[in-house]
């Protein structure tokens, strides 16, 4: 129903920020991997397709590239770092390996106009632009031109406008290129011609009949897991299907202060969803006693989880209605795109938490993944569209095993608690100062190991708590956020006063890179 763009992943830790600037302008896209490009060109019928970076080389044997029959699809394609190499390659020009490498911020010079530059840069001047590559592209193919050059890429971007195909050496979606967005949004809207009419208004209407046709009259069970995913996801089948949604909310004692009674309140009280609360810390925490190592918390939390709900599922389905064919999950696109990844990488260790130990084939049940084609900024804009109150969609993001992976070392109730309370002082500050909605993430860790410190006339043996904000547009890269002296103190001084157990508090400031995990 709407104009679609296809990106081909060739492996670059920033690919998901180009489809989320193509989304930025309400044109719909979806990422594939390299090797799966053909049968999603096929599925799509795209409008235009991008061409992403990545970590090989095309002078190397076997190195992926995109599907020649591309090029005669009659379709614009815009190439970007190494899809700008694989491009030439491929239509014939010549690629130089490794005596120049440029990685980080450069400077290029317009040296040609064309449809991509249109509106936003102009012949001989120069613009800020963030590159990262090894090889660059030295003879052109037949039908291209130069149009911009740097120091270390002389080609650093071509164009052939009679069809429609453009390629950057530099990346055009990071925000350390200022007029990428604009760039992308020439590519997209101008030259494409994609119409911009996928709006979380659209979305919402066409979800709420896609839902009804999957499901029918069968009924489906929905995990709520305290965060935003999973209640839009819920609300949003509760829409469509009413009545034939039950949802279970396992309160596994990890979670912030007051966050089970909101979640309650939320689901029972403003929307009349069917909820079963399973108050099951004492579970939790006995399964977690004595396990120090991060990972295995995941998946300890992960499994039983899944044992709590698989049991309150079962309950349900008892219940004389008709019976429970499918499970309701708030699996997100990044999750889908993690899930297709060709290189392995990081990821298995990054999503571990995701989905909270994804569906036993015991449960015999089929998936509804409403929110399988967003992005975490789409699903707070559906929250809204749904009406959900603006200070639960959006809230900060909180991982799947909360407090657990907050709190490094065995963790206890007594932990917990004193985790909750300085946590809690943290976010009450930052909103009372204003700035919670100009930072993307905060939260307090309570670190292993205590310090001596007076207080007082007496001395004191406690905990310490570090405190960490971040500013990030993407979650992918973050800095930290720079409060005055003032405000710290303030806060350090109420959690050294109000908590029992904490003697110390310290910030962080390390930033988070592209492709790092944050710490925990």
């Amino acid at each position: 129903m709407h104009d679609k763009v296809l990106i081909v992943d060739f492996g670059s830790q920033v690919t998901q920020l180009i489809a989320r600037r193509v989304r930025e302008q309400r044109v719909y896209c979806e990422i594939a991997p390299f090797q799966k490009a053909r049968d999603a060109f096929a599925e799509m019928k795209p409008r235009a397709v991008i061409f992403s970076g990545g970590p090989a080389s095309v002078l190397d044997a076997g190195a992926p590239l995109p599907p020649p029959e591309f090029y005669q699809a009659g379709v614009p394609v815009l190439g970007i770092c190494y899809g700008e190499q694989a491009m030439a390659q491929q239509l014939g020009g010549e690629v130089e390996g490794g005596h120049h490498r440029e990685f980080g911020r450069a400077e290029v010079e317009v040296s040609g106009d064309c449809a991509l530059f249109d509106g936003v840069w102009r012949k001989g001047e120069r613009y800020p632009v963030w590159m990262s590559h090894g090889d660059r592209v030295t003879r052109l193919p037949e039908g291209f031109r130069p149009v911009a050059t740097s120091p270390n890429a002389p080609i650093a971007a071509i164009a052939d406008d009679k069809r429609k195909f453009y390629a950057t050496q530099f990346h055009l979606e990071v925000a350390h290129t200022p007029h990428g967005a604009a760039l992308l949004r020439n590519f997209v809207r101008n030259i494409a011609g994609c119409a911009g009419d996928w709006t979380m208004r659209a979305f919402r209407d066409e979800a709420i009949e896609k839902i009804r046709r999957q499901v029918g009259a069968g009924r489906v069970i929905c995990g709520l897991s305290g965060g935003v995913d999973s209640a839009v996801a819920a609300v949003l089948i509760h829409e469509a299907i009413g009545e034939q949604l039950s949802c279970v909310f396992v309160d596994h004692g990890l979670l912030r202060l007051g966050e089970g009674r909101k979640v309650v309140a939320l689901f029972r009280d403003s929307y009349n969803i069917p909820l079963v609360h399973v108050e099951a810390q004492p579970q939790f925490l006995a399964a977690l006693a004595g396990v120090t190592e991060p990972e295995a918390k995941r998946k300890i939390i992960g499994k039983l989880f899944i044992d709590v709900f698989e049991a309150e599922a079962r309950k349900i389905a008892a219940d004389g209605r008709a019976p429970v064919q499918f499970l309701a999950q708030g699996t997100l696109y990044p999750d889908v795109i993690e899930s297709l990844s060709f290189t392995g990488g990081p990821s298995v260790t990054i999503k571990s938490h995701h989905n909270v130990g994804g569906l036993p084939e015991r449960m015999n049940m089929k998936l509804v993944e409403p929110l399988r084609e967003l992005f975490k900024d789409e699903v707070r804009a559906l929250g809204r569209e749904l009406g959900l109150p603006e200070a639960f969609v959006n809230r900060h993001p909180f991982p799947g095993p909360g407090l657990a992976i907050r709190c490094p070392g065995e963790i206890t109730s007594e932990k917990l608690d004193i985790l909750r309370l300085a946590d809690e002082i943290f976010i009450e500050e930052i909103r009372r100062a204003g700035l919670y909605d100009d930072i993307w993430q905060a939260f307090a860790v309570l670190l292993p190991v205590k310090t001596v410190g007076v207080m007082g006339d007496g001395r004191t043996y406690d905990y310490v708590v570090a405190l960490r904000a971040v500013t990030s547009t993407d979650g992918m890269t973050a800095d930290f956020y720079p409060f005055d002296a003032a405000f710290i103190g303030r806060v350090a001084t109420r959690i050294i006063n109000e908590v029992k157990g904490v003697n110390r508090v310290v910030y962080d400031v390390t930033s988070k890179p592209p492709g790092t995990i944050e710490w925990e």
